[in-house]
């Protein structure tokens, strides 16, 4: 089974792991993500621009003002993206493919200065049908912000490759 470890690149000298292979993956298992991530009002300006979101209510404040909000709401799909991001080095760094997502709930607002941290649980696990060296993995992600309220959860599931060394 491969198991998480620093690999040894030379003497005296290590290189971080990250990421899992399908064995490392059990199903009920937990991983924390870290570190969290203080989303900006710079941050959701730019992902407004870069994806042609042109809904006042992630970046014009006066507009923001008259809303049930009172103030810009950072863009769900960035929620989402950072989230996912979040998640990589922990989930998905070792993935052949991400295969899809599904279930997303933005079940409470972001605001600029909200600090999102994640979650994620493995949900279920089975070998590939057609990929003989892979199996798939569905984690369930669950973004909070610094209070600790649920903003955001989704299902995830990944192709990830069996590992073929004996790491000990």
């Amino acid at each position: 089974m491969g198991i998480r470890q620093d690999e040894e690149v030379g003497p005296n000298r290590y290189r971080a792991a990250s990421g899992r292979f399908y064995e490392d993956f059990s199903v009920g298992d937990v991983y924390e993500h870290y570190p969290g991530r203080t989303v900006t009002q710079q941050d959701n300006a730019w992902f407004t621009l870069l994806t042609m979101n042109t809904h006042p209510l992630h970046f014009d404040e006066e507009y923001a003002k008259g809303t049930e909000f009172g103030k810009p709401l950072i863009c769900s799909p960035l929620t989402l993206a950072i989230l996912v991001g979040m998640s990589v080095s922990d989930v998905s760094e070792k993935a052949i493919a991400n295969l899809g997502w599904k279930d997303i709930a933005l079940v409470a607002p972001v605001f600029p200065g909200d600090t999102l941290y994640a979650e994620s649980q493995v949900i279920s696990k089975r070998e590939s049908k057609s990929r003989p060296d892979a199996g798939i993995v569905t984690v369930k992600t669950t973004g909070r912000n610094q209070h600790g309220k649920d903003v955001c959860l989704f299902e995830r599931s990944m192709l990830v490759p069996i590992c073929s060394c004996n790491v000990v």
